[in-house]
């Protein structure tokens, strides 16, 4: 793959959407929130005092223009590469299979075949039923609303990457009703899927029948989002 036009795609997908964004500053501030930077290490990098970052992203200041726009995406994948490009790399995935970051986290394959109780205890998942498989080879994770809302089944099928024999983890959920219905019109189903955010005690009652009748395992976790890929990228 080609690390110098997964930097230039997404730089390219950065800088559009804040310059065609209605609340520029708010669009920034998601970006660099999103790649874990401070506001400090942003007008470090763009040698300006960090309240020129915070008005930027305030509002206080007017709409940035486009050299602005320019440079503050060139610095936050500037630094994400100097801290080995893991953003860069996420956002490159999900790009490259043809999905807004809005809908899909992260979509990634594992150096190796991975056993799903393995896969469990790193997220601190609890396991509300058992499958008809044992591994994943990778995981997508996905906003369940977005999701469920905007893709076609075919679009749903994509979100497999290279192989079904994954996990899905689904964000935003409330029950888990949503996924485990739309689980039914999804052919093949995936190995594994979470919900995630929702304690296991709170999710849907035939949530667990319904995985048992598809073969899929099923658990649910509480760990934070981004706790959780940076475990499973140390990992796996």
């Amino acid at each position: 793959m080609d690390r110098g036009s997964d930097r230039d795609r997404l730089a390219k997908q950065i800088a559009g959407e804040i310059a065609t964004s209605d609340r520029p500053g708010e669009t920034i501030r998601k970006w660099r929130t999103d790649f874990e930077i401070a506001q400090s290490e942003l007008a470090a990098e763009l040698e300006v005092s960090p309240s020129v970052v915070s008005d930027y992203e305030s509002g206080r200041r007017d709409n940035p223009g486009i050299a602005v726009v320019n440079r503050t995406v060139s610095a936050l994948l500037a630094i994400d590469q100097r801290r080995g490009g893991r953003h860069i790399r996420q956002h490159a995935r999900v790009i490259s299979a043809g999905f807004d970051n809005n809908i899909v986290s992260d979509l990634r394959e594992f150096a190796a075949t991975v056993p799903i109780d393995r896969y469990f205890e790193v997220i601190e998942a609890t396991k509300l039923a058992p499958g008809s498989q044992e591994t994943v080879v990778g995981h997508t994770v996905i906003d369940s609303i977005e999701a469920i809302t905007r893709l076609s089944s075919e679009e749903f099928y994509r979100l497999y990457g290279q192989s079904s024999n994954r996990a899905l983890v689904f964000t935003n959920v409330t029950r888990g009703e949503s996924p485990l219905v739309a689980m039914r019109v999804v052919n093949p189903t995936p190995n594994a899927v979470v919900l995630h955010g929702i304690e296991s005690e709170d999710v849907w009652a035939r949530a667990a029948d319904l995985a048992r009748v598809d073969g899929f395992a099923l658990a649910a976790t509480t760990l934070d989002l981004d706790a959780m890929l940076d475990r499973l990228a140390e990992q796996f």
